[in-house]
């Protein structure tokens, strides 16, 4: 009679990953080591875990933000909505060197758009002979925001590392209709940073579903922009520290890291 294989092996991610073998499962979950840290806001200074941290990057894509996108065709100016890639571009790998988790949370539709209402589909073809949702762009025939797709891209500025994690969203909220809650919740994150485009819309939104959801909120200001309106602009930083979490900016986050902009 051999002796059975006493080794525990683990399953899953690291916090909420098991250790297990033929005859135990340990369900302790043993916290990843902390790295606290503390980081002024426009409201509080704050105290937080990077280990239990993540930064959600949010529509930093062709159609949002490059010269021959999307928003670009329909008569946008997309300058204001490049401003977050000089600071991403210093952030992103200083927080990677912290395990700090990036996810690219951006609009990439099914081909068939069936889990597009018409709602949603009506917000960016009004008058249904445009180019909208799924459409070929005219100036180099990619299919508006469809997963795969050059104008779903995240811009070439901005590096996805391997070990990033890509969310498709397919409305404004990166909540709904997406496996990101479940994402979070294996990576024992609560603290959610937040940047991308558009400030207003697609950022604001889905920081309101997470803080709906109680997750801590940090919305990284330089690091978002929008093409609305100044006032846009001014109401969502308001309505963020007032309401729904809080207004940092990079250069204070990598202080806190003990690293410099």
């Amino acid at each position: 009679m051999t002796a059975k294989d006493q080794t525990l092996h683990y399953l899953g991610t690291a916090p909420n990953g098991w250790a297990v073998n033929e005859t135990v499962a340990d369900i302790t979950r043993s916290p990843l080591p902390p790295q606290i840290i503390t980081l002024p806001t426009a409201s509080k200074t704050l105290r937080l875990d990077l280990a239990k941290t993540a930064l959600l990057v949010i529509d930093m894509q062709n159609d949002f933000c490059h010269p021959d996108g999307w928003l670009a065709h329909i008569g946008v100016d997309i300058t204001p909505a490049r401003a977050p890639i000089s600071p991403l571009q210093t952030l992103l790998p200083k927080l990677r060197s912290h395990h700090v988790p990036i996810l690219w949370v951006n609009w990439g539709n099914r081909p068939d758009l069936l889990n597009v209402g018409a709602a949603t589909r009506h917000v960016y073809n009004p008058t249904g002979v445009g180019v909208g949702l799924g459409d070929p762009l005219p100036m180099n025939q990619a299919r508006v925001l469809e997963s795969g797709s050059w104008a779903a891209a995240v811009v070439d500025e901005l590096t996805i590392e391997p070990g990033d994690i890509c969310v498709d969203k397919y409305r404004m909220s990166g909540f709904w209709d997406t496996p990101l809650q479940s994402i979070l919740q294996n990576l024992g994150r609560t603290t959610l940073l937040f940047a991308g485009v558009n400030l207003d819309q697609c950022v604001l939104v889905t920081l309101q579903d997470a803080s709906f959801l109680n997750y801590d909120c940090i919305l990284l200001a330089d690091c978002a922009a929008t093409t609305s309106p100044d006032f846009c602009r001014e109401s969502t930083l308001y309505n963020v520290n007032q309401c729904f979490g809080f207004v940092a900016d990079s250069p204070a986050l990598l202080a806190a890291m003990g690293d410099r902009p």
